[in-house]
């Protein structure tokens, strides 16, 4: 971890450790881990501090939802009350929560499908999350979790609210200059618009992000399918525009084609 994560996460090891406080009692989290907040957001500390810094790969998502916060949450503590110290349980929550749920299945298929595995020299990308957590940085727009009025973030508005913008430019800044060697994968428009606003700050190159590939989730599934040519075009629905996905499937392909790790 650099140094100011390992304070952040020192900060709360305490709260972390009591095996009194339930996590997933409390709505969204526990008041205790709130780190700042205005009239519309509220962010929340849960354990998404580690840094690996030597990793070829980031994959750059939104930000950690309650279930990802509770599996981090969980883990950490875990790992803490098993007697390990503050980086192993940092590492452990971070690889556990980072993509959890049905998500991971759909981001593996689409890195596979792009040639990320044969180009990191292994059988899959699942083993990421396995086996292979040294060649990976699981990073986030807005790395602690954030809630609008208790519920998910769904990243809207991020340009416009000063204390999501000050969130970016604090922590994923952070992590842009420990790997600026690195391959970025943002997945999705607001992880887009921060690696944008990190290549007009100078903080990133732009040819070491591939642009344009849609969020795995589940709400994103015909697009995801679109992009990894298991739907025809002619069987897309209205709202799906095809265009915008070839042109970034295509331009992803060579990219990672060209890509020596």
């Amino acid at each position: 971890m650099t140094s100011g994560s390992l304070t952040l996460f020192h900060r709360y090891e305490g709260v972390l450790r009591d095996a009194a406080l339930d996590f997933p009692a409390h709505q969204p989290l526990p008041d205790v881990l709130r780190m700042v907040a205005d009239a519309k957001y509220a962010v929340y500390y849960a354990p998404f501090d580690y840094l690996n810094a030597a990793a070829p790969l980031v994959l750059v998502g939104l930000s950690p939802g309650r279930y990802q916060a509770l599996v981090a949450l969980e883990t950490a503590r875990a790992e803490l009350l098993a007697g390990h110290g503050a980086d192993t349980a940092a590492a452990a929550a971070k690889s556990a929560a980072s993509w959890s749920g049905p998500i991971r299945s759909h981001l593996v298929r689409m890195l596979d499908f792009l040639g990320v595995a044969e180009r990191l020299g292994i059988a899959s990308t699942a083993e990421l999350w396995t086996t292979r957590t040294d060649l990976v940085q699981f990073s986030a727009t807005l790395r602690y979790p954030v809630f609008a009025g208790g519920k998910n973030y769904n990243g809207g508005g991020v340009a416009r609210s000063a204390l999501l913008l000050d969130q970016i430019d604090t922590y994923f800044a952070t992590e842009c200059a420990a790997l600026a060697h690195a391959l970025f994968i943002p997945l999705g428009a607001t992880a887009q618009f921060a690696c944008d606003r990190m290549v007009a700050s100078g903080r990133l190159d732009a040819d070491r992000i591939v642009a344009g590939l849609p969020h795995p989730s589940g709400a994103n599934a015909e697009r995801v399918a679109y992009f990894l040519r298991q739907k025809p075009r002619e069987a897309l629905s209205a709202v799906t525009r095809p265009e915008p996905l070839d042109a970034a499937r295509e331009a992803a392909l060579r990219h990672i084609a060209r890509w020596r790790p």
